[in-house]
């Protein structure tokens, strides 16, 4: 029987997020040359409110974008359901940014993989890092985050949840172990 986990509350994942900035901008400085660019879907609002705080602290706007990668995913023949095909926005030149690109579970690499080439179409940036909220293991491929909000230890057969108020009605992180 599936057991149900919660990881982080609403609370939790804001101060997660508020930690998060200070990383960010304990390296990134005055932010100058940083475009946040969130991955569809969760990660866009995790991207945002990210953005929010950076530019209250930094006085000044940050480029900002969306990025669907639903088009680049390499498991469309074993999906039990069609991926929905969201919107890429991204109204900046990449090419002037170094690009801080967020998700919110980071789990084999394929997601962070399809966003790369997705990017690529679209432009080269003049550096990619990646920020993912939750980070659970069990990589497929070499890739790795830069900024981490909360490492979680799972079975390769469980499953993290990240709802978001803004799409889902709360903030949580749940674990469903199997």
């Amino acid at each position: 029987m599936p057991t149900q986990i919660i990881v982080a509350n609403a609370e939790e994942i804001k101060r997660t997020i508020e930690r998060l900035v200070y990383e960010i901008l304990e390296r990134k400085g005055e932010c100058r040359n940083l475009a946040l660019l969130g991955i569809q879907r969760r990660g866009v609002i995790i991207a945002a409110r990210i953005r929010e705080i950076l530019e209250e602290k930094l006085g000044h706007a940050l480029p900002f974008g969306e990025l669907d990668i639903n088009l680049y995913r390499d498991d469309w023949t074993t999906l039990d359901h069609k991926p929905i095909i969201g919107h890429t926005d991204i109204p900046f030149d990449l090419k002037q940014y170094e690009v801080l690109l967020v998700d919110d579970v980071l789990f084999t690499g394929r997601t962070i993989r399809a966003a790369l080439e997705a990017l690529g179409d679209h432009g080269r940036p003049q550096k990619v890092e990646l920020l993912a909220l939750i980070d659970r293991g069990h990589r497929e491929l070499p890739i790795q985050a830069d900024f981490v909000g909360k490492v979680v230890p799972t079975e390769r057969e469980d499953h993290v949840d990240v709802t978001v108020v803004e799409i889902d009605g709360e903030d949580a992180v749940t674990l469903n172990a199997k």
